[in-house]
């Protein structure tokens, strides 16, 4: 009589498998799923065993947060600074929307990790590689705001227009008569009817400011002179 085959081991439980797991569930249910006890029942061992290989949940969320951030290429090429940090927020933009647990994870941080100042030490450093001043530095740091990391928080509501046409009608034209610049926009634009596109919104605003920063830089900006004029001379 044959002897049964020994079970397989089980694979060593180490902080990258912890880290992997928890991305992976995150990824498919949420990061409020990657909870310690839902890492571990998706692992088949006990929460305590987490503990020791991540110290908490927050520095759990750390570590998932660092994977996705080292996956950004870096900025630091000494090449046009306005493209190479157009790319790397781009970037940072693809990996975020491949993870989109990732961004409330950023927002919800108390305490910078190693790897996200290294994302916003390398902004920065094309930044002065360009040329621009400390004080524009930090004013464009500022201006990009979650930017940096691939997303924005634009609030643009509008109300939605009844579905019978009559009622459609009424509304439209009583709409246009209280908001004419609105209607205007939403009737006479190239893409009017169609869907915001959201990588081409960001795209623009990321632009606007990074060309105007570069704009700023060329006409000797400081904070003393006003922006306009900075701008426009």
């Amino acid at each position: 009589m044959s002897t049964p085959p020994a079970p397989s081991p089980r694979p060593r439980l180490d902080r990258d498998r912890v880290v992997d797991t928890a991305i992976n569930l995150a990824d498919e249910q949420g990061l409020t799923a990657a909870s310690m006890r839902g890492v571990a029942e998706r692992l088949n061992v006990t929460p305590m065993a987490l503990y020791k290989h991540v110290a908490s949940h927050s520095e759990l969320v750390d570590h998932m947060l660092d994977r996705v951030i080292d996956t950004f290429p870096d900025a630091r090429s000494g090449e046009d600074w306005v493209q190479t940090t157009r790319a790397r927020i781009l970037a940072a933009r693809t990996a975020f929307a491949a993870h989109p647990w990732a961004r409330e994870a950023i927002e919800t941080r108390t305490l910078a990790t190693p790897r996200t100042l290294h994302h916003m030490d390398s902004l920065m450093a094309g930044m002065f590689e360009g040329g621009l001043s400390a004080d524009l530095v930090h004013h464009t740091m500022h201006a990009l705001s979650t930017r940096m990391w691939g997303f924005t928080r634009d609030v643009l509501p509008t109300p939605q227009a009844p579905a019978d046409p009559e009622e459609r009608a009424l509304a439209m034209t009583a709409f246009a008569a209280s908001y004419p610049a609105i209607v205007q926009m939403a009737t006479t634009s190239d893409h009017a009817g169609e869907a915001c596109d959201d990588d081409a919104e960001f795209s623009f605003a990321l632009d606007l400011i990074l060309v105007g920063a570069q704009r700023l830089h060329e006409r000797g900006w400081t904070r003393a002179t006003p922006v306009q004029r900075g701008l426009t001379d």
